[in-house]
C-alpha cells in the first residue's frame, strides 16, 4: 500500500509540473516570447559573477575584498592594530 501512495505523489507531481510548464510556454507564447528565453541563464543561485575591489591591500596590492561576505584575514589584521577601513578603499 505504501509503494502504490508513493507512486500516486509523485505521478501527481508530474502532472502538476506538466501543467504548470505548459501554463508558462502558453503565457510566453500569448506575448511573444519562447520560454527558453525567458528563464535561460536567469538563475540567482548560479550567479557567481565576481564583484569588483572595494578594498586593497596596500602592502600586496593582488590581496583584495568588495566589501561582501567575510572581511579576509590581512584585513581584519589591520583593523585590530588600529587602521580605519576607509585606509583599504580603492
Amino acid at each position: 500500500m505504501r509503494k502504490e501512495i508513493d507512486d500516486m505523489i509523485a505521478r501527481k507531481k508530474s502532472e502538476e509540473r506538466e501543467a504548470v510548464l505548459a501554463e508558462m510556454k502558453a503565457l510566453a507564447a500569448e506575448r511573444g516570447f519562447e520560454l527558453s528565453e525567458l528563464v535561460a541563464g536567469k538563475s540567482k543561485a548560479k550567479s557567481k559573477d565576481k564583484l569588483p575591489p572595494k578594498y586593497r591591500n596596500p602592502s600586496d596590492a593582488s590581496q583584495t575584498w568588495s566589501g561582501r561576505g567575510r572581511k579576509p584575514n590581512w584585513l581584519q589584521d589591520a583593523v585590530k592594530k588600529g587602521a580605519k577601513l576607509e585606509d583599504f578603499a580603492i
